[in-house]
């Protein structure tokens, strides 16, 4: 009887722990408006500029990678970069736009270009915002997410999700929820 009460207990805290680690509910909602809101670019193409990426894309494909700067991982580093090579080879109209949200916008901005120099990313902008850290209003970034995916037909949301945790196995479904090519 008790070895089934400790199966029982064992059990109940594997499904809480995986319930734990479930998506989230985050950014925009698909079929919303993306709201426009600057950011300082310190690496990438447009490196050294403040940008509202929303206007400046206007109506092309973009994926916005909102990352909460103190949960970032490698995992998360890995779904960046094998994304950004994946459109780099299949949809070069398509850019990343990597948001630090954070409460040190200095100290991101000294850490993004000597982090990611060495991901050697070609579709990504690796930016700051300057804002609160739970992100730019009306985008609905979750506090509770690490990480906040929106793909963007560069007037709607057509994909927004939250993630506890991300890796390289989520760029399928990123990908396919690119706006088809014109």
């Amino acid at each position: 009887m008790r070895q089934m009460l400790v199966s029982v207990i064992v059990a109940a805290f594997v499904l809480s722990s995986l319930t734990a680690r479930a998506d989230v509910a985050s950014g925009p909602g698909e079929g919303n408006v993306v709201e426009k809101f600057k950011v300082a670019v310190v690496a990438g193409e447009s490196s050294g500029k403040e940008l509202d990426f929303v206007t400046e894309r206007k109506d092309k494909p973009t994926v916005f990678v909102f990352v909460l700067a103190d949960k970032f991982s490698r995992p998360m580093a890995r779904f960046i970069k094998v994304l950004d090579d994946k459109l780099k080879a299949e949809r070069t109209d398509v850019d990343i736009v990597a948001v630090w949200l954070t409460d040190d916008v200095t100290k991101s901005k000294d850490y993004l270009p000597k982090a990611f120099g060495s991901l050697k990313t070609e579709r990504t902008a690796w930016s700051v915002f300057p804002g609160e850290k739970t992100g730019p209003n009306n985008w609905g970034i979750n506090p509770d997410a690490d990480i906040t995916v929106v793909v963007s037909d560069g007037a709607k949301a057509k994909f927004s999700k939250g993630y506890l945790s991300i890796n390289e196995t989520e760029v399928p479904k990123v990908f396919e929820a690119l706006p088809p090519k014109k």
